[in-house]
């Protein structure tokens, strides 16, 4: 017997696509057993009281090709902007009068892009993933606009942390998006692929942040991102296809998890803000410093409370964290992203090339790997110890090595950054259902923004620690007080420019060696986090990568309903 799908609401039936499935989380969602061509006699699709289940359709080239090319500039813009100001700050802060908010002008996007993303993610699986996607975008342009005519510190400090709000959700959104589209054989070629667009946005961006300050002005650092961002909006607002719920908003405002939003806030805030200030604008010891980081902690339990007891729709479902395969990938993404945040300040931007260059292809390596075999078991293993193993011989360089060396240990250690990009994510996906897709990725970005901030800010804290200890031995080589201070102070890697100004030679290879030992505690520190990346690795289960596309109907999704028609359950 044949029968036909029909809509609870009446107004079309659900078209099947063999090789297809639907998982629906609409409002008050029942159960409906379908039969038909292209299905199997026992399947079930949730259907919506409030919506319109549809299929996965066959996607077109073009589409394809032009949704992908927004989803790729999205990106290109949100990592980009991450990398190209840094070059730009102190002439910013010369000409806006302001060295105090220095630190600021990246700090502000970095906070308010982490604390943003999960919400965002939250907010795509309310109301749907396409207008909460082009509301990011063009929030993001709006913000940029403000960055480029700020006439003040504040008014650009205000601006670029309305930037990173929208840049949070723009980069975690892409990722979900494309998880949406595809199998998840399929997507992990489209995955790998994303993350070119890092290398090629950690690679240009510092170029060209300082092309455009020395040639034209800062503010066209802000401005380049336009007509990229607005290419992105009228291709994603074109061709993206993908479900939309049409949720209320009223019944929308009260399914957002408000208490965890704005403990999340707290614990991001606070806790960033005291590691920030901590050793630059405060002493460690400073009660400033102290109070941030502890009230940030207590934070975080009342976060896991709400998440736990008081959120019906969590910002980040605990029980991603029952599994431990999933908490091994989680720790993998952790560990991995504290390495390479953590390394790469280290690297000029000429000597930061190759390995950009070198873990792009890698990447696209890994997804291609995946896409045909199914397996990305053998890549964590393999990507851990390639990293654990360039990032360990990090701790022979000196300020004599040569480039060809620096350059030889790269490619080890970017071949295994590469592999190991795309892998944990595609294992924790592969482990949960599919209609928690979304908070899955925003948890994984989640964790990988800390590991980054926390990087930073220990490394920082690392090679602060050691460059001071040589202030004895650089005053003792005959450097004038100043520029001791200059090297060894509070700002000593971002002064590191000044080593070429040297002209005595003796004293210029002196201090090649002081910064070339200090650097050895951050390297050392890189190694212990890659030798945690290996033994996470062992926990990772196996399981097999569907080639099977399941379309995620978002919306708000309450308790399944059965429904008794003529005796038959339905």
């Amino acid at each position: 017997m044949e029968r036909a799908a029909v809509d609870i609401c009446g107004e079309r039936p659900i078209e099947l696509v063999p090789g297809s499935l639907v998982v629906a989380t609409g409002i008050k969602s029942q159960s409906l057993a379908i039969e038909g061509p292209g299905t199997q006699p026992g399947f079930y699709a949730d259907v919506g009281e409030e919506h319109n289940s549809t299929t996965a359709s066959t996607k077109s080239k073009v589409r394809t090709v032009a949704v992908m090319s927004g989803l790729f500039a999205t990106l290109f813009i949100a990592a980009l902007n991450a990398t190209i100001v840094s070059t730009a700050v102190p002439t910013i802060s010369a000409e806006l009068r302001s060295a105090a908010g220095y630190a600021w002008i990246g700090g502000a996007y970095i906070l308010a892009n982490t604390t943003a993303a999960p919400i965002w993610i939250k907010l795509s699986d309310i109301f749907g993933r396409k207008i909460v996607i082009l509301s990011a975008v063009g929030l993001y342009f709006v913000a940029t606009i403000l960055c480029a005519t700020s006439l003040s510190m504040r008014m650009l400090i205000a601006s670029r942390a309305l930037q990173g709000v929208a840049g949070g959700g723009l980069i975690q959104l892409v990722y979900v998006i494309v998880s949406d589209m595809f199998s998840m054989r399929d997507r992990s070629l489209y995955l790998g692929c994303l993350e070119v667009m890092w290398a090629i946005a950690g690679g240009t961006g510092p170029v060209l942040g300082g092309f455009f300050t020395e040639r034209v002005s800062w503010r066209w650092i802000f401005w380049i991102s336009l007509p990229i961002s607005g290419t992105s909006f009228l291709l994603l607002f074109c061709f993206l296809d993908v479900y939309n719920p049409r949720t209320p908003l009223l019944p929308g405002l009260k399914a957002i998890d408000w208490a965890g939003s704005a403990s999340m806030l707290g614990v991001m805030s606070m806790l960033l803000l005291g590691l920030d200030f901590g050793g630059a604008t405060f002493p460690w010891a400073s009660p400033t410093v102290i109070c941030l980081i502890i009230f940030g902690s207590l934070m975080l339990f009342v976060f896991l409370f709400s998440e736990k007891k008081l959120a019906r729709y969590p910002l980040m479902p605990l029980d991603i964290f029952n599994a431990r395969s999933n908490v091994a990938c989680l720790v993998l993404g952790f560990f991995h992203d504290f390495v390479t945040s953590g390394r790469s300040p280290l690297l000029s931007g000429a000597l930061s090339a190759p390995l950009s260059f070198v873990t792009g292809v890698s990447a696209i390596a890994t997804g291609i790997l995946i896409h045909r075999t199914g397996r990305y078991l053998e890549l964590i293993y393999v990507g851990s110890l390639l990293m654990l193993l360039g990032i360990g011989l990090f701790n022979l360089l000196s300020a004599f090595s040569t480039v060809p060396l620096i350059v030889g240990i790269e490619i080890v250690a970017g071949i295994g950054a590469g592999l190991l990009f795309e892998p944990p994510m595609v294992g924790l996906q592969a482990h949960l259902p599919r209609d928690a897709i979304g908070t899955s990725t925003s948890t994984a970005g989640f964790i990988r923004s800390i590991a980054s901030c926390l990087a930073i800010v220990l490394g920082g804290v690392v090679f602060q620690n050691s460059i001071g200890e040589h202030a004895a031995t650089l005053q003792a080589a005959g450097l004038s007080p100043n520029l001791v201070k200059y090297l060894t102070g509070n700002a000593a890697s971002a002064n590191i420019g000044m080593i070429e100004t040297i002209a005595n030679i003796k004293q210029k290879v002196v201090v090649r060696q002081a910064f070339a030992e200090s650097l050895k505690g951050i390297w050392i520190t890189c190694t212990a986090m890659a030798g945690g990346l290996v033994i996470s690795g062992l926990f990772v289960e196996k399981r097999h990568l569907s080639t099977v596309h399941e379309e995620t109907i978002t919306g708000i999704r309450l308790e399944k309903e059965t429904v008794e028609n003529n005796g038959e359950t339905r």
